[in-house]
């Protein structure tokens, strides 16, 4: 059973920054593809982005250059370091972890981006 806490989200003025961490337990982390989530109120949950276990990177088009994710395998962590963030950007996010077919998501944590 992978057990995942996502941390970090809170009230940001548009054009602020957060980092958000996700801790992953009960699994070999490396082994694992990483991914963040989120979904806005009415909303379809939709990818943010995304890291493999050998490093492959990819985002979603909306966050491009703005986002960066990455990990510590040593930590058994995710972050998503989130920089110029707007309005549009309020949601919750979710850590995502996927393997060989399974995936497991955490409980989210809640970022607004507001004025």
């Amino acid at each position: 059973q992978v057990q995942l806490v996502e941390s970090g989200g809170g009230l940001v003025q548009p054009g602020g920054s957060l980092r958000l961490s996700c801790a992953a337990s009960g699994t070999i982390f490396s082994l694992y593809a990483m991914g963040w989530y989120r979904q806005a109120p009415e909303k379809q949950r939709e990818l943010v982005a995304r890291i493999t276990s050998v490093g492959t990177i990819n985002y979603a088009d909306s966050v491009k250059g703005r986002f960066t994710i990455s990990r510590d395998n040593d930590k058994n962590t995710v972050y998503m370091q989130m920089n110029s963030l707007k309005p549009e950007d309020t949601a919750v996010y979710y850590c995502n972890a996927e393997y060989r077919g399974s995936s497991w998501s955490g409980q989210g944590t809640q970022v607004t981006v507001s004025s």
